[in-house]
């Protein structure tokens, strides 16, 4: 049987691209959960390092997809370089005002501007897309890209905390902002595999790839899913602390995705022929269950298990999410669809990082894991009210293709 991984690698370009893009996105898991670890240790206060998180992915997910927007009508080296250039002098300066005990107020405008940092996930999905438009190895690519997405949160967020805590506050997010500015350029320099910029007929109206059903339940869903990362990253960190055992943050937040990641590879190889949408309801189902047993984590071995389990369904949760948008939006909005539910996975990060840290304070460590709790059954709930609007086909607009990105 042949390496459905191997054929879609030997397209000229491919590797170039998905590693520029997985080193460029690495920032997506580091910097919400570095800048918690950064702050808390800095100031002491678990509410202001949730908050100015929270301000960071809130106002990302909300500007990402008009970023990717503009990726559509310009192309991706257009518009990817400028919001770069911003997002990297913001989070130096978001460092620097850590470190320099800057007002509070610098922190929350710091962030704020660093959420211009664009959706490298969308733009390496939309040139997978471009090479395999409704051939089956484009699934295999999406599998691949979701489990990659798990390593990023498997390599990135134990990594930004494990920094944190081994060095000094701030090495996370120097780490973070580095990988964002070197990964970045490498991506936009590879025009070669760039997607053609697609035209809209004038005729044709040009709404917002938000404005179609299927999308809206895919990002709400993941809004909820986005929220069960966050308050298990967060809580992770207050009980290991709580326990005794800070060091083992890291440790914990790392085996968070192991299993996911590997399910999500053995998904893409078979390539089930079950509906995408029935996929998604199962996979969000497993994940609403396995975030049970958090509820009860009350050491650090017990916590890793806990952890490890509630992640095993989110690569396959992730693989059929966009397989979905890939599915039901037309091409000429695909980079935003795929943004939208980026963006539904920021705004649950936001909120999962300012609520966890919230409980966390009030009602302590443990307890945090409720926000998990109730945020995967409502996923499932989404989910499940949508499958007759997920099962549809795609929406079509007519498109005319302009020229090729110089090379």
């Amino acid at each position: 049987m042949p390496n459905p991984y191997r054929q879609i690698f030997s397209v000229p370009g491919a590797k170039g691209f998905s590693a520029a893009g997985f080193l460029a996105r690495l920032p997506i898991a580091m910097a919400p959960i570095g800048i918690v670890a950064m702050l808390s240790q800095a100031r002491g206060e678990y509410w202001l390092a949730g908050a100015v998180s929270a301000t960071f992915a809130f106002t990302n997910a909300l500007l990402s997809p008009q970023i990717s927007r503009f990726v559509d009508r310009l192309g991706q080296a257009a518009v990817i370089t400028p919001m770069t250039i911003i997002s990297v002098i913001a989070f130096a300066v978001l460092i620097l005002a850590t470190n320099q005990k800057w007002p509070v107020w610098t922190l929350f405008v710091s962030a704020f501007l660093a959420a211009a940092m664009p959706s490298i996930p969308a733009m390496v999905r939309a040139r997978w897309t471009e090479i395999f438009r409704d051939r089956p190895e484009l699934n295999t690519a999406f599998a691949f890209e979701s489990a990659a997405d798990e390593l990023v949160y498997i390599s990135g967020a134990s990594l930004s905390v494990g920094l944190a805590v081994a060095l000094f506050p701030e090495a996370g997010m120097i780490i973070s902002t580095i990988f964002l500015a070197v990964g970045t350029l490498a991506f936009i320099l590879q025009r070669s595999t760039e997607p053609k910029v697609t035209l809209v007929h004038a005729d044709t109206p040009q709404k917002s790839a938000i404005r179609l059903r299927s999308v809206q339940i895919i990002t709400l869903a993941l809004v909820f899913v986005g929220s069960m990362f966050a308050t298990a990253e967060v809580t992770a960190v207050a009980l290991t602390k709580e326990l005794g055992q800070p060091n083992a943050a890291s440790l914990v937040i790392g085996v968070y995705a192991v299993g996911s990641f590997v399910v999500g590879l053995i998904l893409g190889a078979v390539n089930p022929r079950m509906p995408l949408h029935r996929q998604l309801l199962i996979a969000v189902s497993v994940l609403a269950v396995t975030s049970l047993p958090l509820l009860i984590a009350g050491t650090v071995p017990l916590l890793a298990f806990a952890v490890f389990l509630s992640g095993i369904a989110i690569s396959p949760t992730f693989i059929t999410a966009f397989g979905l948008i890939e599915r039901r939006v037309p091409g000429a909005m695909l980079t935003e669809g795929v943004t939208w539910v980026m963006t539904g996975i920021g705004i649950g990060m936001a909120l999962g990082a300012f609520l966890a840290g919230w409980v966390v304070d009030t009602f302590g460590a443990q307890n945090g894991f409720w926000v998990s709790v109730v945020a995967g059954i409502a996923a499932m709930v989404t989910v499940a009210a949508g499958q007759k609007s997920l099962s549809g086909g795609r929406t079509e607009v007519a498109l005319e293709p302009l020229a090729q990105p110089a090379e």
